[in-house]
């Protein structure tokens, strides 16, 4: 029978995700079977798993970090914001709807039994689970209706610890602020906390820590420094990757603009990882840079929406100067539908039915159509004959005359386009730059040089991140805090 326990954090971005990587790993290096479970997620960086569904990409990291494949059980509910107050609704896999926030409170409830069917599925397979809310529990104005945090821990009946963030300053009152406003009924399923993101010698904060044991009577489990090799993992949050992983030395630079609807830019990890590289995230407001090499415009959950902020921020013109320059320009998914003639939506898919006028740097034009195209893939390159894997995630078909340039190959199938003179060229595949061959190759063609062993720079940096927990954490105090799993 499978344990299980559940990391909730005082608020968003406290470092949950990447705890629940490293603490997987751990367990998974001392010879048990692990797996990650997020009941709810909200993020426009997915992956595709072999059971053909989607879920977070920190799912995905926590997968690898347990040395299992990714399941679309381990994030049942997959929120994908497509406007400030809606987002798509994808359930063990699959989009079932578009809703309001508004709206997606009535529906909480009724996803209560796909999450535990899920969890059930995800217990079956392993002997420990380790379970991530989101957000914060101290949410208590949503607790009503929850599957994220406290009210999916009471319907599973497992126990929580608590993830403080001293980083952002007053991490006491973080902490027993929560025990504060939590019901009686949930601050008795919190049974420890640990304190993250410390500088400094963890030492000094011993009376903090004493503190807070006093006050919530939670039983104190660990004060985790910074761990300062976090940029090499891939970044859940497009912020985090501006913020850890931005680089200004690399001779070759790469534009990256900012899409208000960014969505799997997991793309860009391998480049950031790259020391010869100085990946440029451009924020809206901000003139894409002269002195770019290569203009990539990544994936959008909202294409006609980025198309129409793309120009907005002056970005158009911009790009069209870079390519008169002889710069280069790479469109991935959302970014290749952008740069066609244009875009067109008859069902009204993102939003109101129309067509609207494209980039215009590649000759093809864009189709929104109904069903989603979930796949992993194997492919080519065909300049080079690199093999790379990668997937497929996406609305829409593109054809057009510059499909007859395709620039990589899906088995026996064609993908993508590219211009006359080469300078332009757009794709569906996710994650190519992954593949230390592809991305060697294409880094060569731009004039740059690229440093192989990407994946196994996230695999070792994986087990760095185990070792740093297992030396700052009580992990057997954890593991004894566990509880089985009742199907």
């Amino acid at each position: 029978m499978a344990r299980a326990i559940m990391m909730q954090g005082t608020g968003s971005n406290v470092g949950k995700s990447l705890l629940v990587a490293g603490m997987a790993r751990a367990f998974a290096n001392r010879g048990l079977s692990v797996a990650p479970f997020k009941p709810q997620n909200m993020s426009n960086n997915a992956a595709v798993t072999p059971d053909g569904g989607e879920i977070g990409r920190a799912q995905a990291l926590q997968a690898l970090a347990c040395r299992r494949a990714p399941s679309i059980h381990m994030n049942p509910v997959l929120l994908k914001p497509e406007s400030d107050i809606g987002s798509q609704v994808i359930v063990q896999g699959q989009r079932v709807t578009s809703t309001s926030a508004r709206d997606y409170a009535l529906l909480k409830p009724r996803l209560l039994s796909a999450v535990l069917d899920s969890f059930r599925r995800i217990s079956a397979t392993a002997d420990l689970v380790i379970v991530e809310g989101a957000g914060s529990p101290a949410e208590v104005n949503l607790r009503a209706g929850d599957i994220a945090n406290m009210g999916f821990a009471e319907a599973a009946q497992i126990p929580v610890l608590l993830i403080g963030d001293i980083d952002r300053g007053g991490v006491i009152a973080q902490i027993v602020g929560t025990h504060t406003v939590l019901s009686a009924r949930d601050n008795a399923r919190i049974h420890g906390f640990a304190v993250n993101k410390f500088r400094g010698d963890p030492r000094l904060f011993d009376d903090g820590v004493s503190a807070i044991a006093a006050h919530t009577g939670w039983q104190p489990l660990g004060v985790l420094p910074w761990f300062a090799d976090a940029w090499r993992l891939p970044a859940e949050d497009i912020m985090d990757l501006d913020t850890r992983s931005h680089r200004r030395d690399g001779a070759l630079k790469i534009a990256v603009p900012r899409l208000g609807r960014i969505a799997n830019f997991d793309d860009l990890d391998p480049l950031a990882a790259e020391p010869g590289i100085t990946l440029d995230i451009i924020p809206p407001g901000r003139p894409l840079p002269g002195d770019a090499t290569l203009v990539l415009i990544p994936g959008s959950k909202s294409t006609i929406a980025d198309l129409e902020m793309f120009r907005a921020n002056g970005w158009d013109i911009d790009l069209a100067a870079h390519v008169r320059r002889g710069g280069h320009v790479l469109g991935l998914c959302g970014g290749y539908q952008m740069l066609g003639r244009g875009v067109s939506d008859p069902d009204g898919i993102e939003g109101r039915p129309g067509r609207t006028q494209g980039l215009g740097l590649l000759d093809v034009e864009t189709v929104m159509k109904p069903g989603k195209r979930l796949a992993l893939s194997q492919a080519h390159h065909l300049a080079s004959g690199a093999p790379l894997s990668g997937y497929e995630i996406h609305l829409g078909e593109t054809t057009g005359p510059d499909c007859a340039r395709a620039w990589l190959t899906l088995g026996a199938r064609p993908e993508g386009a590219a211009s006359a003179d080469g300078l332009v060229r757009g794709c569906y595949l996710h994650g190519l730059f992954s593949s230390d061959a592809f991305r060697a190759a294409y880094l060569a063609e731009l004039g740059g040089a690229s440093q192989p062993g990407y994946d196994a720079m996230v695999e070792k940096t994986l087990d760095a991140l185990a070792a740093h927990i297992e030396n700052h954490m009580n992990l057997d105090q954890v593991l004894d805090l566990a509880q089985d799993v009742h199907p």
